[in-house]
């Protein structure tokens, strides 16, 4: 029987008390060996034994309907076995949590690149090759690609509080700026691929999913099948960063055409598909209205944000997610714009929101800093609210100001100069600063575990994306029931265990952690009854059970296997105090004078995320976060062609990330503290706020070298040498 709890108040916090010393130690992944090694098996390499494969055919025109699919010859062609088109196919992947099917739209197109339908071959190159030549005639309809000029748009956010216009008219200092992001593109080191095997009306998927209770459902839907004729199993993940959130078209073709043909099918996405048809982050043109006192102290707040998704889509960017919460302002004043176009879709990208809307707020804020002659850490430093500043409500943990403060310390912040006052040859050199900021989430989260005379044994369809779920799963087991982590096995990525939150939101290790945690709290309960002491007083470490004087092996006390089985939701403490990881960022740039090039020679986080329950994986996923900032403040930048819409550097050679030489050593550190009121293992999520507010250290450091300030990003060479050109 599954045991429910209701984060409804603050709970103990056990795992300061069990001294096993294995929380928060630096872990390496369990399963790391398996991978580096390439034995562990990625849905397109699980070996389910003779299978075909298919490729997916899409839409080589940007809006219109498929009037005749011919493929007379394409069926002729020696290894071809099956032709799919349009039925039941998915026009993009399912957005995060949707819990069914995308728009299924027939033959209608609405993107270039729009997955149509799968050939299917006895091998991949033929299946190739066919869905190449493949002849398909189109009614093509004139389509709007451009989000500025778009004549469809919805305002799907509008608040105000306060009076902002009169607070903006008496500020003292103000700052009224317009601010440009690029799209991003996720393309995950693993592309999209699923294998599908039916044994009856039961199907079999393997394949790349990061919210496996909820693509159970959308799969089902999408086939017009039963939940219960779903099996999804995702053990390995090669990287997400919100791409595999949905059931992807791949999934529902390789499960259609292996039902009609009645063996196995394997269908895997190309770089280039990837890019062409799994959700984007949207493009954003972004205005920050900001008023301040004579003190700094802001009165005003205001952020309007246009963003792009195709018709019919309900996702829209949270731009302005972190500008809720971060700063004081009495007076404040959102609105949001969506230009309905067609382009790829956009959906969630890694930090949905913050990412880019603390491009725009963070630059926002060092130019009030500027204007106000104020150091852009003090200005910060004033507009800590005491509470949220819309509603009133406390803040739980909260380590904003000691981020600021050491990193600002550490770094060595005071010996940052005016613009342009240090120079090394033809090198302007300045340091920039921005707060890091990402809303925490507790989601409903279910785990089993098994306590065994030989050792642990965790289930749950959690999902580990690179992030380290199975290290973390594995501590948090080995640390409540006193075992040496080389016994306990964690399970994870297979619909047939309990429900987890899944990997996505940084809500993942938080949501499931909990869940294993009172699972074995539970199990802690039983064997505290079978030592006849009370639950406080048992402690587990090496194996052995001790209670006062007395001390059994735990193989002794077990006559059978202990299974406890239980599940997380969120209660009364999410609404009694608002929950959020803070941190601070700081960059170092290098700049040359003649061409704009753009160095980052130093960069550092200071990061407050409650428990850390495993120092490396947390410390990968900063880096991470940090690198991606990065790239979005230099280079990140998915182009879109102007008459048809389509991504045109759709592959990892022209789309350009930071490579090695464009990473400096990247410094993180993390403040001791632990959040009661984010869930009973007093853990906060960590990977997405690495790259909230990341870039804008970066480009803050670029106006602080050399007077250039940055609006739009990614700041290219050409924008920083347009810039200096015009300083000069």
């Amino acid at each position: 029987m599954t045991k429910a709890f209701r984060m409804d108040e603050v709970q103990p916090r056990l795992l300061d008390e069990t001294n096993q010393n294995v929380i928060g130690q630096p872990l390496a992944r369990p399963e790391g060996y398996l991978k580096v090694s390439g034995q562990a098996p990625y849905a397109a390499e699980v070996d389910v034994g003779e299978m075909a494969h298919g490729v997916l055919v899409r839409a080589t025109i940007t809006k219109g309907r498929v009037l005749r699919v011919h493929d007379e010859k394409i069926r002729k062609m020696d290894g071809v076995v099956d032709v799919h088109m349009l039925d039941r196919m998915i026009r993009n992947p399912a957005q995060g949590m949707m819990g069914e099917s995308p728009e299924q739209l027939g033959e209608r197109i609405d993107y270039l690149g729009q997955p149509i339908g799968v050939v299917v071959a006895e091998d991949f190159e033929t299946a190739r090759d066919a869905a190449l030549q493949l002849e398909i005639e189109y009614s093509e309809e004139e389509a709007e690609v451009d989000p500025d000029n778009a004549s469809n748009t919805e305002w799907t956010d509008k608040e105000d509080y306060g009076d902002i216009d009169t607070a903006m008219d008496r500020a003292e200092f103000t700052v009224d700026s317009e601010y440009h992001t690029a799209a991003h593109v996720a393309a995950a080191m693993e592309p999209h691929a699923a294998i599908a095997v039916w044994e009856g009306e039961k199907l079999t998927l393997h394949g790349s999913c990061q919210l496996i209770k909820f693509n159970v459902k959308e799969l089902a839907d999408a086939l017009g099948i039963a939940e219960e004729n779903v099996h999804i199993l995702s053990p390995y993940i090669g990287g997400g960063f919100g791409s595999k959130l949905g059931i992807s078209p791949e999934a529902v073709a390789a499960s259609i055409a292996a039902r009609d043909l009645g063996k196995p099918v394997r269908v895997v996405m190309s770089r280039q598909q990837v890019f062409d048809s799994v959700l984007r982050r949207t493009e954003t043109t972004q205005r920050l209205f900001l008023g301040a006192d004579a003190d700094g102290r802001l009165t005003a707040v205001g952020h309007h944000d246009r963003v792009s998704n195709v018709p019919n889509e309900g996702f829209s960017e949270p731009t302005n997610q972190a500008t809720h919460f971060l700063y004081s302002g009495a007076n404040r004043r959102y609105s949001q714009e969506t230009a309905r176009i067609h382009r790829t879709p956009s959906g969630s990208v890694r930090a949905p929101g913050e990412a880019v809307g603390m491009l725009a707020l963070e630059t926002a804020m060092d130019e009030l800093a500027e204007t106000a002659r104020l150091d852009p850490v003090e200005l910060r430093l004033r507009n800590i609210p005491e509470t949220h500043p819309e509603t009133g409500v406390p803040y739980s943990a909260r380590m904003l100001a000691e981020c600021l403060k050491d990193g600002a310390k550490e770094f060595g912040w005071n010996q940052r100069k005016a613009p342009r006052e240090r120079k090394e040859g033809d090198w302007f050199l300045g340091m920039g600063v921005a707060s890091a900021a990402r809303m925490n989430m507790l989601l409903p989260s279910e785990a089993r575990v098994t306590l065994t005379p030989t050792g642990a044994i965790v289930e749950t369809d959690m999902t580990d994306i690179g992030t380290g779920t199975y290290a973390i799963l594995n501590q948090i087991t080995a640390e409540m029931l006193g075992l040496p982590v080389e016994l306990v096995e964690v399970r994870l990525g297979d619909s047939s265990y309990p429900s987890a939150a899944g990997s996505g939101g940084s809500f993942g290790a938080a949501s499931s952690g909990s869940s294993v945690f009172l699972a074995c709290k539970a199990i802690r309960e039983q064997i505290a009854k079978k030592m006849d002491c009370e639950g406080d007083d048992l402690t587990l470490s090496g194996g052995i059970a001790r209670c006062g004087n007395r001390e059994k092996k735990l193989e002794d006390l077990l006559d059978a296997d202990i299974v406890e089985t239980a599940q997380i939701k969120p209660g009364k403490t999410g609404k009694e105090a608002f929950s959020s990881g803070f941190g601070a960022h700081f960059a170092e740039v290098a700049v040359h004078e003649w061409t704009g090039e753009v160095r980052v020679k130093r960069m550092a986080g200071w990061f407050a995320a409650g428990r850390i329950l495993n120092e490396r994986t947390a410390r990968s996923q900063c880096w991470g976060g940090m690198i991606w900032g990065i790239g979005s403040a230099l280079h990140e930048h998915a182009s879109h062609d102007p008459r048809r819409g389509h991504i045109v550097n759709r592959d990892l050679a022209n789309y350009h990330v930071p490579a090695s030489l464009d990473v400096p050593q990247l410094d993180v550190t993390f403040l001791d503290e632990r959040d009661d009121h984010a869930n009973p293992i007093q853990a906060k999520g960590i990977g997405e706020l690495g790259i909230s507010g990341a870039g804008a250290a970066v480009t803050n450091a670029i106006y602080n070298a050399c007077g250039v300030r940055i609006r739009t990003f990614p700041a290219t060479p050409d924008i920083v040498l347009e810039g200096l050109m015009a300083y000069d």
